[in-house]
Order: structure tokens, then C-alpha cells, then sequence
């Protein structure tokens, strides 16, 4: 009997967006089971907590079963081998991403030499968005739709009608939209 595939697809998804879901719908021709690995990196901040997070990939996955989602912290190999996968999946946008990725990858092949790294690109519908343009683009009131889930759109325009003084609500605009100055 052939032992089942599985991948670890790791980030900090702060917020998950369709680029990424795309990323698993693809990964799941290749795989019989992804692990969707929530990592905490103490380089980031991230704007939604680990809980939130994790809420709404599973909200947003609907019960597939061949996904699973996890936090992990420490060394991505370290969790790969926990969770019994033999292969961390990466998603490609760009030149600039791959040369991050690739030293990643080749770090990750030092200190477990039998997890291998598959990147798959992203769709090139998706080829833009990152979390960070989106999170940007919510701060500032930008439409969000076909970049997010709709649940991950209401969940951050919750968070940033929360929110004054960062760009979000209580600044002060020009009827151009464009921030005033004091």
C-alpha cells in the first residue's frame, strides 16, 4: 500500500487570502492531505491573534476534509516531521519571492534532507495580492472583493471600524479621499 502524501503549507495567513486558498486547491491535485501550518514569527505583529486566525481558515475551508489547520511555533521542519508530512508546499508570486523562498528551502533541506519543498505558482488572477496589500487596502476603506473571502473581508473591516488614528476611521479627508494635513 502507498503511503499517503501529505504537505505542510506554512505561513502567518494574517489574513488567509484567495491567493493562498488557491494555492491549497491546487496543492490538493498533488497531495492527499494539506496541513495548513499557522506559524508565529516574532518579526511580525500580526493584526489578527493566532485564535482569529485559525477561525477563519477553517470557516473559510468549509470542512474539507484533506485540510487541516494547526499553529505551530519553532522550526517548520520540526513540524513537518510531527505532523508525518514529507513535503512543505510554498506559493510563488514573484522572482523577488523565490529568491526568499529558495534560501528557505535549501535551509530547510540542511536539517531534514528527506522533507522535500514543492512551490507551486500562484494563479496569475491572484498574482498581485499578498496580505499585506489587502490589510493596507482595508485600512484605508479599499474594496476587498474577489482578494478575500467574504468572511476575511468583514472580519477586517470589523477590525479597522475598531480602530482610529492608523488610517482607518476618525481622519480626517479631503473630498478626494485624500488625508488632510495638520
Amino acid at each position: 500500500m502507498e503511503k499517503s502524501k501529505v504537505a505542510v503549507y506554512p505561513g502567518t495567513f494574517d489574513p488567509v487570502t484567495n491567493g493562498h486558498l488557491d494555492v491549497v486547491k491546487r496543492g490538493l491535485r498533488l497531495f492527499d492531505k494539506i496541513i495548513i501550518g499557522i506559524g508565529t514569527n516574532p518579526n511580525k505583529k500580526p493584526l489578527f491573534t493566532l485564535g482569529e486566525r485559525l477561525d477563519m481558515i477553517k470557516a473559510v475551508l468549509n470542512g474539507n476534509s484533506r485540510v487541516e489547520v494547526k499553529p505551530f511555533d519553532g522550526l517548520l521542519v520540526d513540524f513537518a516531521m510531527e505532523c508525518g508530512a514529507g513535503a512543505i508546499l510554498r506559493g510563488l508570486r514573484a522572482v523577488s519571492d523565490f529568491e526568499h523562498e529558495l534560501q528557505r528551502a535549501l535551509m530547510n533541506r540542511k536539517l531534514a534532507r528527506h522533507i522535500e519543498t514543492v512551490f507551486l505558482m500562484t494563479g496569475f488572477r491572484w498574482i498581485y495580492i499578498s496580505s499585506t496589500i489587502v490589510k493596507e487596502a482595508a485600512r484605508f476603506g479599499g474594496r476587498l472583493d474577489g482578494l478575500v473571502p467574504p468572511l476575511v473581508e468583514e472580519r477586517l473591516r470589523e477590525k479597522f471600524s475598531n480602530r482610529t488614528g492608523d488610517g482607518a476611521r476618525g481622519e480626517s479627508r479631503t473630498p478626494t479621499g485624500c488625508p488632510t494635513r495638520s
